[in-house]
């Protein structure tokens, strides 16, 4: 079994056990073998019957980056099983070590599949966009990642909630659009769009030319969680988390206090 191999099945361990596991950067030699793992694993899940519904972008912000020792973005993948609807109540341990934060969702009609994009290309691809709480969490213990952890692991991905108001891009100032999260009525993450790489459309730049180069463009229907515009937010059992981003609306994630029970046969 080769160490890409060996990482991609410690992680599924912790998928399956729902215990998180120790850090993979004893097996992966940095980002380049990192990716190699997740798209392992994308290819795995995709077998299994999993639908693509998207890509996420992470560490965009200058205070995430912070938290996490970090100094450049990196990108996962959505599957379609990982869409919540708006305020639908999550079930505890459904994501391990769970936090949130507040992002610009985009929604393309069009595919990004050149080398190298300009903002006017993402805006003619994009349908619209919404406001989005992406639940991040980790399979590694304690969140000890390095970026070759988070960038194995799928970077950090969990859940994600859209919001249900689409917003054209003609209609917002995406890098002046303030943002604050609030739990139960307590602000607990404030931001503005310029914290996501100067702009989130310059992040979707960056992503639609990184995935071109690797082959794997975005394509027309893929939704782009285009990175945090605030610090993330530690999540308990119970809590209710809403986001409010100017010119978009808001957008809400529950959590259930206890795990749903299964129903017996």
């Amino acid at each position: 079994m080769t160490n890409v191999q060996q990482a991609a099945e410690r992680l599924l361990g912790a998928h399956a056990s729902g215990q998180p596991c120790e850090p993979v950067r004893d097996l992966v030699g940095g980002v380049e073998e990192a990716y190699a793992v997740q798209n392992w694993l994308t290819d795995r899940w995709l077998g299994e019957g999993r639908r693509l519904s998207g890509r996420k972008i992470g560490l965009t912000s200058a205070a995430v980056q912070k938290q996490l020792g970090v100094d450049q973005p990196d990108f996962g993948v959505l599957f379609a099983d990982m869409a919540v609807p708006d305020g639908a109540e999550i079930p505890a341990g459904t994501v391990l070590q769970p936090r949130a934060e507040a992002e610009v969702a985009l929604v393309l009609e069009h595919d990004l599949p050149h080398e190298r994009h300009t903002v006017a290309d993402v805006v003619r691809a994009t349908a619209f966009a919404l406001p989005a709480i992406e639940v991040v969490g980790s399979r590694i213990r304690g969140w000890d990642i390095t970026l070759a952890d988070t960038v194995a692991d799928n970077a950090s991905s969990g859940l994600y909630v859209l919001g249900n108001r689409p917003v054209p891009l003609k209609d917002l100032d995406l890098r002046l659009a303030g943002m604050v999260m609030e739990r139960r009525g307590e602000q607990v993450s404030t931001g503005i769009g310029a914290a996501c790489l100067g702009h989130p459309l310059h992040a979707a730049v960056w992503l639609a030319d990184t995935l071109a180069r690797l082959g794997r463009p975005l394509r027309a229907g893929d939704t782009v969680l285009t990175g945090a515009l605030g610090p993330v937010v530690p999540v308990v059992p119970g809590d209710v988390l809403e986001a409010r981003i100017d010119g978009l609306g808001d957008v809400r994630a529950a959590f259930a206090k206890e795990p749903y029970a299964k129903e017996s046969t």
